[in-house]
């Protein structure tokens, strides 16, 4: 099907010049909106429907609407960019499109037309354009979301959804100052389990990760990584960001796509650019008790994780109970380093893009 046309219904009091203007100039993570959303509707009577463009506002929902109950919802988080010639770019959005619908799948949820979700992101994008941050690692993050909104009570698929675009002006995703991240390897929680949703972007899966991530701020660190389910051995991925590993030789290591964690589209590219850098990744199981191993005797130099809002960050150090190891020397290493700014190169077009990567708006 061709995408409809976005009905645009323009904001009556959009944000003043120079209020806009104080609320990018540091924006925080995620606590700054545009003026606009994009909403569509579904229904199985009609399909898609209702493509608008409209004021961001609050939503209106039944107390029996179906997504408070049982929790069919999902979502994507990508960026769009201002390139260095004044124009306007979005990366690997087929992806998220694909991603997205694979998320709907596992969730019983109805799938939205890829050229459809791209084209409410365009939307979005254009109509919000003079949201864009100037400050380093700038960018318009755009969170597309659908929920279950027939109101029923009943353990049932819903009839009826909601799909939305909202777009938050963000720079860096850790404030800290920290040239490295300091993790929290959880041994009583885990994130996910074979046959789960771990490899769906569904709200379910973070809230289930907050516990984890609230007693690893609570003990000084930034983050918690999650071991496996069945044998608490293997290390899976953080709250939100996959997992790589750089030894001595140059070789890298990622925990494989197994239905426990998400696919990521940044962890893909990674290892695409490693590849064509003339590095050898390995997608393999790697074990926590291995991994403190091979830090202390200096076999593996670099680890760092990687994801859309926080593009790739090294790690530093790792505590798990009474015990911590570092990561090299506790920083930035080389290849970390060389394979963000090969990524973050194509993505705000400073290099050439070979793969495809990036949508000019």
């Amino acid at each position: 099907m061709s995408a409809p046309a976005f009905a645009l219904l323009p904001h009556p009091a959009p944000v003043a010049d120079d209020v806009r203007a104080a609320a990018i100039a540091d924006p925080a993570f995620g606590r700054v909106f545009t003026d606009h959303m994009v909403s569509i509707r579904f229904s199985g009577a009609k399909g898609w429907h209702d493509a608008q463009v409209m004021p961001r506002g609050p939503l209106s929902l039944d107390p029996a609407t179906a997504v408070l109950h049982y929790a069919q919802e999902i979502f994507e988080g990508l960026k769009a960019y201002r390139l260095d010639d004044g124009s306007m770019a979005l990366f690997r959005v087929e992806a998220n499109a694909a991603r997205f619908n694979a998320s709907a799948r596992r969730m019983a949820m109805a799938e939205l037309p890829e050229e459809l979700f791209i084209a409410a992101v365009k939307e979005i994008v254009r109509v919000d354009a003079n949201w864009f941050p100037k400050v380093a690692g700038g960018a318009l993050y755009l969170r597309p979301f659908m929920y279950a909104s027939e109101v029923f009570l009943g353990v049932k698929p819903s009839a009826e959804y909601h799909f939305l675009v909202i777009a938050s002006p963000v720079g860096n995703y850790f404030k800290s100052g920290a040239p490295a991240v300091s993790l929290w390897v959880s041994e009583d929680y885990t994130r996910a389990a074979p046959g789960g949703t771990g490899a769906a972007k569904c709200g379910g899966n973070y809230a289930a990760s907050l516990v984890a991530q609230s007693e690893a701020i609570a003990k000084g660190h930034d983050q918690v990584v999650f071991l496996d389910a069945a044998e608490h051995r293997w290390i899976e991925e953080l709250g939100g960001m996959n997992m790589f590993f750089v030894f001595e030789d140059g070789s890298l290591v990622t925990p494989p796509l197994t239905g426990t964690i998400l696919p990521g589209i940044t962890r893909d590219a990674i290892i695409t650019l490693a590849k064509d850098a003339g590095l050898t990744v390995r997608e393999e199981r790697y074990a926590i008790d291995q991994w403190q191993a091979d830090a202390e005797s200096g076999r593996l130099t670099e680890s760092f994780a990687c994801g859309t809002a926080a593009v790739v960050t090294p790690v530093g150090k790792v505590t798990r109970g009474e015990t911590s190891f570092t990561i090299g020397a506790g920083g930035p290493g080389q290849t970390t380093a060389m394979l963000k700014d090969k990524l973050v190169a194509i993505q705000r077009g400073q290099a050439p893009d070979p793969y495809g990567w990036v949508m000019r708006l």
